[in-house]
């Protein structure tokens, strides 16, 4: 008797999952450009775990100020030069990743605590509970995201918080329409009606059966959205709705460095070559995901 046949069914499944863990790996890593997206992530978190240390002026993202070195040129002392206040920018940009990369993770993460489940029991239950939710999801997507989010930021004050809760207000609808499409689908699959029929309650076959089947999507979905809320945060800050001075935050540097432009041209130019390549990263990442996880949506 083979060794397969007398391994306990817990062993097999693990075993299962270890190869399907494996192979999807495999298919990501012969991705060039998710290899390269996930390089590109992998640099930025880095840089945002070790930004205090990496910083050649540390105390430059705390608001000093140094008036005889202000908008100098890049040089070797000051690699991307340095700002009105005499900052240097690459010291600003590197721990600007820290806030930025903060940013994008509390949204994405709460937009999917309230989008995953709403949009499950939308699915799932239909009826009135599917329409109520539905229809509360239908006001939010028929504003535009990022107006809805200066709004409510206009209305709750500038800040780094409340430009956070704004975009995850305004980023949770996109997750329902994802998760109830994909509920919708699932619940007439056989090993739900078996689930069913076995006397399974309708909250066990949501959160056992029928969750665990949707992670897929809302996983491509999640690591798309990184890059997204990035730029968005960046775009809050931009107008002076987001992080405020002095602390370091790509968008809000950008956009007292185009006051300055062309002839300081670093000043706007460095902040805004971080946020491209982040938002790449993650974009890159996310269709890498796509193609291993939903390989029916390949192009």
């Amino acid at each position: 008797m083979s060794t397969t046949a007398l391994a306990p069914p817990t062993v097999r499944v693990q075993h299962g999952l270890a190869r399907q863990l494996r192979l999807y790996a495999a298919t990501f890593a012969r991705n060039q450009s998710a290899m390269l997206g996930l390089l590109l992530v992998l640099g930025f978190l880095l840089v945002a775990l070790f930004a205090p240390w990496l910083a050649p002026y540390p105390e430059d993202a705390s608001g000093s100020v140094k008036l005889a070195q202000k908008l100098r040129p890049p040089s070797s002392a000051h690699w991307f030069g340095t700002d009105e206040m005499g900052n240097d920018v690459l010291s600003r940009v590197l721990l600007g990743a820290r806030t930025s990369l903060q940013i994008g993770l509390t949204i994405t993460c709460i937009a999917a605590f309230i989008g995953v489940p709403l949009g499950v029991i939308a699915g799932y239950f239909g009826g009135r509970v599917q329409e109520c939710i539905m229809r509360v999801t239908d006001i939010f997507l028929s504003v535009p995201g990022l107006v809805l989010a200066i709004a409510i930021v206009g209305a709750l004050g500038p800040g780094i918080r409340n430009a956070m809760l704004a975009l995850s207000l305004v980023w949770w609808p996109g997750y329902v329409r994802l998760v109830q499409a994909k509920t919708l689908s699932l619940r007439s699959e056989v090993y739900v009606d078996a689930a069913r029929m076995m006397g399974a309650g309708p909250w066990r076959i949501v959160f056992v059966h029928i969750l665990p089947n949707c992670v897929s999507p809302i996983v491509i979905k999640a690591s798309m959205d990184m890059g997204m809320a990035i730029l968005s945060a960046a775009s809050l800050g931009f107008l002076g709705l987001g992080a405020q001075p002095p602390a370091p935050e790509w968008g809000a540097m950008i956009s007292v460095g185009r006051n300055y432009l062309p002839q300081w041209w670093w000043y706007s130019v460095f902040p805004g070559l971080a946020i491209y390549l982040t938002v790449l990263g993650f974009n890159l990442i996310g269709d890498g995901l796509r193609d291993v996880l939903d390989p029916k949506q390949r192009s």
